[in-house]
C-alpha cells in the first residue's frame, strides 16, 4: 500500500528497513563504525567533559563564548545511536545561533530498560544546571530538543522537570519525535511501508524500552510523552515533521494538545516528508528550509 509521493526536493531514495530484536546489534555496528561521515562546521569545536561520572559532548562555536545552549537528545528509537550521530546537526546550530551544543549520552534499550533513557536525559539537565556558571551559561537560556526517538525524550524531559519544579527550559524542539507508545498497536499503518523507520520498527523500540509495561493501559509517568494527561506550563514548543512519516499522526495530535493546553506551539509539516528526510537528503532544498524553520524558533530563545 503507498503511503503518498515523496516531495520532488527529495532525489535520495530512502532505505526500507526493519529492526527486529535479532538485528538490534547489526544496526549499532553499521550506525556507529559504516555510516557515512558528514561534514561539520569548521567554525565549531567538539569536545568530551565529564562532571560528577556524566559525560557531556559540547560543540562550541569558535570565537564566541555563548551564555545561552542546546541539550539535544539523539534518536534511534530508543535501542541503537550514538551522540556522536547528529555531530553534523549540532554543529550548524552552534554555528548558526553562536549557542553551546550540548548532547545526552543515554543507556539504550533492551539492556536497559525504562526509566534508564530519561533518568539519563534528566540527569544531564541537572548537570547543565549545576555546571551552567563554568560553561558559562545562564541557567534559564537552555533549550532540549532532539529528534525521534531523541524528540520523544525531549517531551518527557520537559514534563519531568516541569512537574519537579527545578529550572525550567526556555523551550522544545522536538524534531519528528516518537511520542506514543500506542501507535503501535495500530495495525491498519503496517501495510504502508514506511521509509526508514516502519511500525514493526515501531513495536521493536518500544517494546524493548517499556519491558513489561509494553502494551499496558497505562504506563509509569515519563515512559510516553503522549500518555501524560497535564500538558500546561510546559515551554514554548516546536514540532517538525513529515506527511509521509509514521510519527505524522501522533506529532500532529501531541501539537493540538499543547495548543489546548495554551503552550505556544509550532507545528511544522513537511508535505512528502519521510522519517529524517532531512538527515538522508540533508542538502536538499526542503531540508534547507527545515533548518530554516528550527533556527528561526530557536534564535529568540537564545
Amino acid at each position: 500500500m503507498s503511503i503518498g509521493s515523496v516531495h520532488s526536493d527529495l532525489k535520495k531514495t530512502p532505505p526500507k528497513l526493519t529492526m527486529s530484536p535479532w538485528n538490534i546489534s547489526i544496526f549499532r555496528f553499521l550506525l556507529t563504525y559504516l555510516a557515512p561521515k558528514r561534514a561539520t562546521s569548521g567554525q565549531v569545536g567538539t569536545s568530551i567533559q565529564t562532571f560528577d561520572g556524566v559525560e557531556l559532548r559540547i560543540h562550541k562555536p569558535k570565537d564566541v563564548e555563548p551564555n545561552s545552549a542546546l541539550i539535544w537528545i539523539h534518536g534511534g528509537g530508543l535501542i541503537v545511536g550514538t551522540p556522536a550521530q547528529d555531530d553534523w546537526r549540532c554543529t550548524a546550530l552552534a554555528e548558526e545561533l553562536g549557542l553551546l551544543v550540548i548532547t545526552v549520552k543515554y543507556r539504550l534499550a533492551p539492556e536497559h530498560v525504562y526509566p534508564a533513557a530519561i533518568d539519563d536525559c534528566y540527569t544531564t539537565w541537572m548537570t547543565v544546571q549545576k555546571q551552567a556558571l563554568d560553561l558559562g551559561l545562564d541557567p534559564e537560556k537552555i533549550v532540549i530538543g532532539g529528534a525521534s526517538a531523541g524528540g520523544g525524550l525531549a517531551a518527557t524531559l520537559a514534563l519531568r522537570i516541569r512537574d519537579v519544579g527545578v529550572v525550567q527550559p526556555v523551550g522544545q524542539l522536538l524534531v519528528y519525535p516518537m511520542l506514543d507508545d500506542r501507535t503501535t498497536l495500530r495495525t491498519d499503518i503496517d501495510p504502508k511501508k514506511h521509509f526508514v523507520w516502519n511500525n514493526k520498527s515501531n513495536r521493536t523500540g518500544w517494546q524493548s524500552y517499556l519491558g513489561e509495561h509494553f502494551g499496558a493501559e497505562t504506563l509509569p509517568d515519563y515512559a510516553a510523552a503522549s500518555r501524560h494527561e497535564d500538558l500546561r506550563s510546559l515551554p514554548p514548543t516546536w514540532i517538525g515533521v513529515g506527511s509521509l512519516d509514521l510519527f505524522y499522526d501522533e506529532d500532529l495530535e501531541y501539537a493540538k494538545r499543547l495548543r489546548a493546553s495554551d503552550v505556544p506551539t509550532v507545528l511544522e509539516i513537511i508535505e512528502g516528508g519521510y522519517h529524517g528526510f532531512d538527515e538522508i537528503d540533508v542538502d536538499s532544498p526542503v531540508s534547507k528550509t527545515f533548518m530554516k524553520k528550527m533556527l528561526d524558533f530557536l534564535r529568540p530563545l537564545t
